[in-house]
């Protein structure tokens, strides 16, 4: 049995889902990956009290780490993509090949890339870090103006600005 609630935010409503101890979904209210409750799904507001709170103070830009319970879904390769994004530095920004060079995989670009775009807990699991080899914005689950402002939000909470940093 999942939970969910919703939460606004200054990128628009946001999913919370997960059991009563650990957080396994945030969704987009907007983008190509925009996703709603599903049916089989129990509204229920109590367990989210701790992630909203920390998600608030992110967006009001006084936190720049969580320390909620995660749960995500996926395999082996996924969550070690997912792993290694939770240790890009707030405000800084890695490439696709990056990542696959950390988790000793330098040739598993693609797969990194469709790791990261099945990340199901992004900005917690800081997904919108990942950009181009070149610099460049490339796609996000919410939109790519979303993740320009995740971005431009930790820019100018950390005094970081222009391509790739950290």
């Amino acid at each position: 049995m999942l939970f969910y609630t919703y939460m606004e935010s200054p990128i628009g409503p946001l999913l919370l889902a997960g059991s009563r101890h650990a957080l396994k979904v945030i969704g987009f209210s907007r983008g190509h990956k925009a996703r709603e409750a599903e049916s089989d799904w129990e509204r229920l507001d109590e367990p989210f009290k701790r992630v909203k709170k920390q998600l608030e103070e992110y967006f009001e830009g006084e936190r720049r780490t969580f320390d909620v319970p995660l749960a995500p879904d996926g395999t082996d390769f996924q969550r070690a993509v997912w792993h290694a994004l939770t240790t890009i530095p707030y405000g800084a920004t890695r490439s696709y090949s990056d990542i696959a060079v950390h988790i000793d995989h330098p040739r598993a670009v693609r797969a990194v890339g469709a790791a990261n775009g099945a990340n199901p807990i992004p900005i917690i699991i800081p997904c919108h870090r990942v950009i181009g080899l070149d610099g460049s914005l490339t796609g996000f689950g919410g939109g790519i103006e979303t993740k320009r402002w995740l971005l431009d939000l930790e820019r100018s909470r950390s005094g970081l600005f222009g391509g790739r940093s950290g």
